[in-house]
Protein backbone atom coordinates (compact mmCIF):
# COMPACT_ATOMS: atom_id res chain seq x y z
CA UNK A 1 0.00 0.00 0.00
CA UNK A 2 0.91 3.29 -0.48
CA UNK A 3 0.56 6.32 1.59
CA UNK A 4 -0.84 9.65 1.20
CA UNK A 5 -2.54 12.92 2.89
CA UNK A 6 -5.47 15.04 2.21
CA UNK A 7 -5.15 18.65 2.86
CA UNK A 8 -7.59 21.90 2.99
CA UNK A 9 -7.04 25.07 4.07
CA UNK A 10 -6.70 24.09 7.92
CA UNK A 11 -3.08 22.45 6.75
CA UNK A 12 -0.10 24.70 5.89
CA UNK A 13 1.01 25.12 2.35
CA UNK A 14 4.06 23.78 3.30
CA UNK A 15 3.17 20.31 4.40
CA UNK A 16 5.65 17.14 5.29
CA UNK A 17 5.71 14.42 2.15
CA UNK A 18 8.02 12.72 3.24
CA UNK A 19 6.83 8.89 3.06
CA UNK A 20 4.03 10.13 1.04
CA UNK A 21 3.27 8.89 -2.75
CA UNK A 22 -0.06 10.71 -3.42
CA UNK A 23 -1.92 14.16 -2.13
CA UNK A 24 -5.71 15.50 -2.11
CA UNK A 25 -6.32 19.11 -1.85
CA UNK A 26 -9.64 20.79 -1.16
CA UNK A 27 -10.30 23.00 -4.26
CA UNK A 28 -13.84 23.77 -3.91
CA UNK A 29 -17.04 23.84 -1.85
CA UNK A 30 -20.48 24.29 -3.18
CA UNK A 31 -20.65 27.46 -5.48
CA UNK A 32 -18.55 30.27 -3.48
CA UNK A 33 -15.84 28.96 -1.43
CA UNK A 34 -12.24 28.31 -2.77
CA UNK A 35 -9.06 27.00 -1.07
CA UNK A 36 -6.73 29.71 -0.59
CA UNK A 37 -3.37 27.66 -0.15
CA UNK A 38 -4.47 25.41 -3.26
CA UNK A 39 -1.87 26.92 -5.27
CA UNK A 40 0.49 26.92 -2.80
CA UNK A 41 -0.57 23.05 -1.53
CA UNK A 42 -0.29 21.80 -5.45
CA UNK A 43 3.08 23.00 -5.72
CA UNK A 44 4.49 21.36 -2.75
CA UNK A 45 2.99 17.86 -3.94
CA UNK A 46 4.03 18.79 -7.43
CA UNK A 47 7.83 19.78 -6.22
CA UNK A 48 7.78 16.25 -4.22
CA UNK A 49 6.60 14.61 -7.00
CA UNK A 50 3.59 13.22 -5.09
CA UNK A 51 0.45 11.95 -7.69
CA UNK A 52 -2.18 15.14 -7.00
CA UNK A 53 -5.78 14.86 -6.10
CA UNK A 54 -8.41 17.58 -6.05
CA UNK A 55 -11.61 17.48 -4.17
CA UNK A 56 -14.97 19.35 -4.17
CA UNK A 57 -17.31 19.34 -1.35
CA UNK A 58 -20.25 18.86 -2.73
CA UNK A 59 -23.80 20.76 -1.64
CA UNK A 60 -27.09 19.55 -2.77
CA UNK A 61 -28.76 21.68 -6.15
CA UNK A 62 -27.12 23.42 -8.40
CA UNK A 63 -25.01 20.18 -9.81
CA UNK A 64 -23.91 21.69 -12.99
CA UNK A 65 -23.12 24.81 -11.42
CA UNK A 66 -20.51 23.38 -8.62
CA UNK A 67 -18.93 20.72 -11.39
CA UNK A 68 -18.16 24.11 -13.26
CA UNK A 69 -17.14 26.04 -10.51
CA UNK A 70 -14.51 22.96 -9.26
CA UNK A 71 -13.14 22.22 -13.04
CA UNK A 72 -12.61 26.08 -13.40
CA UNK A 73 -10.33 26.17 -10.10
CA UNK A 74 -8.78 22.89 -10.16
CA UNK A 75 -5.88 22.24 -12.56
CA UNK A 76 -6.52 21.41 -15.73
CA UNK A 77 -3.90 18.47 -15.77
CA UNK A 78 -4.24 14.96 -17.34
CA UNK A 79 -3.16 12.39 -14.64
CA UNK A 80 -4.12 14.13 -11.85
CA UNK A 81 -7.23 12.55 -9.64
CA UNK A 82 -10.56 14.67 -8.76
CA UNK A 83 -12.83 13.58 -6.12
CA UNK A 84 -15.98 14.51 -4.82
CA UNK A 85 -16.62 14.78 -1.36
CA UNK A 86 -20.12 13.23 -0.23
CA UNK A 87 -21.18 14.21 2.87
CA UNK A 88 -23.28 16.25 5.66
CA UNK A 89 -23.23 19.94 4.79
CA UNK A 90 -22.92 22.95 7.59
CA UNK A 91 -26.45 22.59 7.61
CA UNK A 92 -27.64 19.50 7.98
CA UNK A 93 -27.87 18.52 4.31
CA UNK A 94 -26.44 16.61 1.72
CA UNK A 95 -26.67 15.74 -1.47
CA UNK A 96 -29.16 13.25 -2.79
CA UNK A 97 -27.76 9.94 -4.89
CA UNK A 98 -28.84 11.30 -8.27
CA UNK A 99 -26.83 14.43 -7.75
CA UNK A 100 -24.04 12.70 -6.45
CA UNK A 101 -24.67 10.82 -9.44
CA UNK A 102 -24.76 13.44 -12.21
CA UNK A 103 -21.85 15.65 -10.42
CA UNK A 104 -19.88 12.64 -10.99
CA UNK A 105 -20.49 11.83 -14.53
CA UNK A 106 -20.44 15.41 -15.49
CA UNK A 107 -16.70 15.52 -14.18
CA UNK A 108 -15.68 12.77 -16.25
CA UNK A 109 -17.55 14.13 -19.51
CA UNK A 110 -15.84 17.19 -19.04
CA UNK A 111 -12.18 15.96 -18.08
CA UNK A 112 -11.56 12.20 -20.00
CA UNK A 113 -7.92 12.82 -19.05
CA UNK A 114 -8.47 12.70 -15.30
CA UNK A 115 -9.84 9.78 -13.16
CA UNK A 116 -13.08 10.74 -10.51
CA UNK A 117 -13.49 9.18 -7.64
CA UNK A 118 -16.07 9.63 -4.72
CA UNK A 119 -14.63 10.24 -1.26
CA UNK A 120 -17.77 9.17 1.57
CA UNK A 121 -17.45 8.07 5.05
CA UNK A 122 -18.28 4.40 6.39
CA UNK A 123 -21.80 5.56 7.37
CA UNK A 124 -22.56 7.29 4.36
CA UNK A 125 -21.62 4.64 1.97
CA UNK A 126 -23.60 1.84 3.78
CA UNK A 127 -26.89 4.14 4.88
CA UNK A 128 -27.50 6.85 2.28
CA UNK A 129 -25.88 5.62 -0.52
CA UNK A 130 -28.65 3.75 -2.95
CA UNK A 131 -26.68 3.16 -5.91
CA UNK A 132 -23.08 2.59 -5.39
CA UNK A 133 -21.94 4.69 -8.16
CA UNK A 134 -18.29 5.94 -7.28
CA UNK A 135 -17.28 6.75 -10.96
CA UNK A 136 -13.90 5.25 -11.49
CA UNK A 137 -13.29 4.50 -7.94
CA UNK A 138 -13.74 4.49 -4.18
CA UNK A 139 -12.00 6.86 -1.58
CA UNK A 140 -13.49 5.60 1.95
CA UNK A 141 -13.61 6.85 5.27
CA UNK A 142 -13.10 4.31 8.19
CA UNK A 143 -11.18 5.33 10.65
CA UNK A 144 -9.57 1.95 11.61
CA UNK A 145 -6.49 -0.08 10.77
CA UNK A 146 -4.73 1.59 7.36
CA UNK A 147 -6.04 -0.74 4.31
CA UNK A 148 -8.60 -2.43 5.97
CA UNK A 149 -12.11 -0.28 5.98
CA UNK A 150 -15.28 -2.27 7.11
CA UNK A 151 -16.95 -2.43 3.73
CA UNK A 152 -16.90 -5.15 1.78
CA UNK A 153 -17.19 -3.02 -1.81
CA UNK A 154 -13.72 -2.74 -3.84
CA UNK A 155 -11.90 0.88 -2.64
CA UNK A 156 -8.78 2.38 -3.56
CA UNK A 157 -8.28 5.07 -1.06
CA UNK A 158 -9.11 4.64 2.44
CA UNK A 159 -8.73 7.70 5.02
CA UNK A 160 -7.80 5.49 8.43
CA UNK A 161 -7.28 8.37 10.75
CA UNK A 162 -7.70 12.33 10.77
CA UNK A 163 -4.95 13.04 13.38
CA UNK A 164 -2.74 14.48 13.72
CA UNK A 165 -4.14 14.82 10.15
CA UNK A 166 -5.77 13.09 7.24
CA UNK A 167 -3.86 10.22 6.53
CA UNK A 168 -4.96 8.06 3.70
CA UNK A 169 -3.64 4.84 1.97
CA UNK A 170 -4.19 3.21 -1.68
CA UNK A 171 -4.57 -0.06 -2.57
CA UNK A 172 -1.53 0.29 -5.06
CA UNK A 173 1.57 -1.22 -4.34
CA UNK A 174 3.37 0.45 -6.21
CA UNK A 175 3.68 4.15 -7.64
CA UNK A 176 4.23 3.87 -11.18
CA UNK A 177 0.88 1.66 -10.75
CA UNK A 178 -0.82 4.74 -9.46
CA UNK A 179 0.68 7.00 -11.77
CA UNK A 180 -0.73 4.89 -14.79
CA UNK A 181 -4.51 4.21 -13.35
CA UNK A 182 -4.57 8.16 -12.96
CA UNK A 183 -3.82 8.41 -16.57
CA UNK A 184 -6.69 6.98 -18.30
Amino acid sequence: MLHGIDVSAFQSSSYATDGLSFVFIKATEGRSYVNPHLAAQAKTARDAGLVVGFYHFLWPGNLTAQADYFLRHAPDRPGDILAVDWETTGDGTHASNAEKDSFIRRLKALRPDNRVVLYANRDFWLTVDTTSYAGDGLWIADYVSAGKPRIKARWLFHQYTSEPHDKDVTRFAREDDLRAWATP
